[in-house]
């Protein structure tokens, strides 16, 4: 009689670990299909606010949720590893420990969501009434969505922030998509943690001992429903319009090994065969895209002759060359500044101007990496253990002006700056002197760091969501995958395969016109969330009777 209540908890964190893993899977196709992610998000989920909604206290709820997303993370970035110890140099035990304990951080975010939501609103006593069930499970379906998603907006924000595995990516494929280019990522996950919530209270009252058949104790499913089903109609919006014609767009995937890329014997082989793929002859292009740090030395660094090469290369496609380098420059207060960048050029740029990067076509990094990008004050042991070049950069301006291209205006982003929306968006609009703002996103990538993962297949649904977001089309040149076009409406219209070398010929119309989301950013969903919790802080902790 006495094994029973010790097997009982432990059963249960099985439950919650194994949910967690589930929930790991959702975040981009394979082995789970595309139509799937979104079904299982949501039900592995409710099982997270089952647990935490229904806890005997507020640090049973927190502990539970915690639990839950430390398995969804440790399983969802297990890629981080391979960067850490394969190409890194970090000791596999460390390396481990370094995935873990940013799986163990992160987890407080939604730890901590899930024991607010509990102190909004607890369960009823065993021996208090519950004079209004279906209210009570409307208001903690709220308040648990609404914690959720501000600690979603929180783990996006604080100390630079990661908000990679946002739930909201699971429904790239789903109806919520269509609710992307009002409210966001972050909007779309309000929305999935709701229908989770709801699924978890009805859940609840059809296993409770003696519960009668009452059709109001499906009403916060029903609200999630119909708010699920609304993203269809919002799917079928023309938010954004065509914009000129269309472009004629090269992206090229190098395929380089990680190992290799910085290897100075090396090193003249990975350029030649960016030559070669750029060179190649393919449909004439407007613009040749390549990937993040194409030139793995500062720019002047390279002999005169490689430009000159460059240079040949573009007046034989009569193309603009659009390449990832990392730049050095001398800053007018005297001090040298070092920045990841995108450069564009074109036949007739000066070679004075590709061997400074003062080309007029540029755009610097402006959301750096910690540790890979940038030292946080006090970490420099840990940066000094990795083998990790070109680590320590100077931030770009916060809206730097696209690059204009036969008539489309190309806003770059760099490597995971994608991840974060609301930083995309100053690009769309138009620039202090009137300019245009962009027509077509670009991303530039070297997901080589985390070899054939999860990690790149993760990053397209991201890319996917930017598009939904904003009404704009992206084009992704990485280097070893997932090199790809997407259209306005997040599909993929053409990728490689990963780890292949090729060119990947794309034509890409332009789109002018802001969605809400992006004239507003993720003001409408936190004033969204604000409320919700005063709602449920006002209703979810009030006494039976008052």
């Amino acid at each position: 009689m006495s094994a029973r209540p010790s097997r009982a908890p432990r059963w249960a964190a099985i439950g919650l670990l194994a949910a967690g893993a589930i929930h790991a899977l959702t975040f981009a196709p394979g082995p789970l299909p595309a139509w799937a992610l979104a079904l299982v998000q949501v039900l592995a989920l409710a099982c997270a606010a089952h647990a935490t909604l229904h806890a005997p206290g507020i640090g049973r709820a927190l502990l539970r949720g915690w639990w839950f997303s430390f398995a969804s993370y440790s399983l969802g970035l297990y890629w981080i590893f391979i960067s850490l110890h394969r190409y890194g140099g970090l000791a596999a035990p460390l390396a481990v420990a370094g995935v873990l304990a940013l799986s163990a951080f992160l987890a407080l975010f939604p730890a901590a969501a899930c024991a607010l939501a509990r102190w909004l609103c607890p369960p009823p006593a065993m021996d208090e009434p519950d004079p209004a069930p279906a209210r009570r499970m409307v208001v903690a379906a709220l308040a648990w969505a609404a914690a959720w998603a501000l600690l979603e907006w929180l783990r996006a924000t604080v100390l630079t922030g990661f908000p990679w595995l946002n739930i909201g990516y699971a429904h790239a494929d789903s109806p919520l998509a269509g609710w992307a280019p009002v409210l966001g990522v972050h909007g779309m996950a309000l929305l999935a943690a709701f229908a989770a919530a709801a699924l978890a209270g009805l859940w609840q009252a059809a296993r409770g001992a003696g519960a009668r058949t009452d059709a109001r104790r499906g009403l916060a499913l029903a609200v999630a429903l119909v708010l699920v089903a609304a993203g269809w109609p919002l799917r079928g919006i023309g938010w954004s319009r065509p914009a000129g014609e269309p472009l004629q767009v090269r992206l090229v995937q190098g395929n380089v090994e990680q190992s290799q890329k910085f290897d100075p014997a090396l090193l003249e082989l990975g350029v030649r065969r960016h030559l070669e793929l750029a060179s190649l002859p393919a449909p004439p292009a407007d613009l040749i895209i390549l990937p993040e740090t194409v030139l793995p030395v500062f720019q002047d660094q390279l002999d005169p002759r490689v430009w000159e090469a460059w240079r040949e290369v573009a007046a034989r496609t009569q193309s603009t060359i659009a390449m990832g380098v990392p730049l050095r420059e001398r800053a007018p207060d005297g001090q040298t500044r070092y920045t990841n960048s995108v450069i564009g050029f074109d036949a007739a740029t000066p070679l004075a101007q590709l061997r400074s990067g003062a080309t007029p076509l540029r755009y610097d990094k402006h959301h750096l990496v910690p540790w890979g990008e940038y030292v946080p004050p006090g970490f420099r042991w840990f940066v000094d253990m990795l083998n990790i070049p070109l680590g320590d950069f100077d931030a770009g301006a916060t809206r730097q002006p696209p690059f204009q291209v036969a008539g489309q205006y190309v806003a770059f982003n760099i490597c995971y700056e994608d991840l974060f929306g609301i930083e995309l968006l100053p690009a769309l609009h138009p620039g202090p002197g009137g300019e245009p703002g962009a027509t077509i996103l670009a991303n530039v990538s070297n997901l080589g760091w985390f070899g054939n993962t999860w990690a790149l297949r993760q990053h397209l649904q991201i890319a996917r969501l930017r598009t939904l977001e904003t009404a704009r089309p992206m084009l992704a040149a990485t280097n070893t995958g997932i090199t790809a076009a997407i259209d306005a409406r997040g599909r993929v219209a053409a990728q490689l395969p990963a780890h292949q070398a090729g060119i990947l010929p794309v034509s890409v119309q332009g789109m002018t016109g802001l969605t809400p989301y992006a004239r507003f950013g993720d003001t409408p969903v936190l004033a969204l969330v604000a409320m919700a919790l005063v709602a449920a802080a006002a209703l979810g902790r009030r006494k039976p009777g008052r």
